[in-house]
């Protein structure tokens, strides 16, 4: 039996050009009026029979928001990035330019400290491939964008290069169906 996973990026916190590290920032006002402005398309995901959030504020404030009362799985957190935490990608930059080559061109890499991108996949992939096919149906998970990355990646056996290709905007979604280690990519119409 296979298992339908549709994961929802979270609303926005802070634009991209403020967005730090590892952040646990609330929803700003652009974030709550992208929900209500979404919520007509999304609400009806709060039917899956389970229905889970990253454990940050903002994965849970935009599940909350949606209705979906999601359960936090610390599985899905976003990647560990150590001592980068709280700086923008433009702060490590400036700080240590090397750091960050090494980190965009070497999956295996944590220049940070903290978990490298190949590991977070592989968390990410983890969380997919324990989910119990025998619900029957669809699970909803609200995530940061990284972790909808992550999964992206993970459920096409897509090198790991390829995460930093994938754009993640608050409030999409991705469906993948499937059983543990075979993932597919569902695009849905919109009719």
């Amino acid at each position: 039996m296979s298992v339908r996973v549709t994961l929802v990026a979270a609303a926005r916190s802070s634009t991209v050009l403020t967005e730090r590290f590892d952040d646990d920032r609330p929803l700003d006002q652009s974030g709550w009026h992208e929900v209500q402005l979404a919520a007509h398309a999304l609400v009806p995901l709060s039917a899956a029979e389970l229905r889970y959030c990253s454990p940050t504020t903002r994965s849970r404030a935009t599940g909350d928001a949606l209705g979906f009362a999601p359960l936090a799985q610390p599985a899905l957190r976003d990647c560990d990035m150590g001592r980068w935490r709280g700086w923008t990608l433009a702060e490590v930059t400036a700080r240590e330019p090397d750091a960050v080559d090494t980190w965009l061109t070497d999956p295996r890499s944590a220049p940070h400290g903290g978990e490298p991108l190949l590991a977070f996949i592989s968390r990410i992939g983890g969380w997919l491939d324990t989910r119990p096919a025998d619900v029957g149906g669809a699970i909803v998970a609200v995530a940061e964008p990284a972790v909808v990355r992550a999964a992206f990646v993970y459920a096409l056996r897509a090198h790991p290069s390829m995460y930093w290709h994938v754009e993640v905007r608050p409030l999409s979604t991705i469906t993948l169906t499937g059983t543990p280690g075979r993932w597919n990519l569902c695009l849905e119409s919109a009719a």
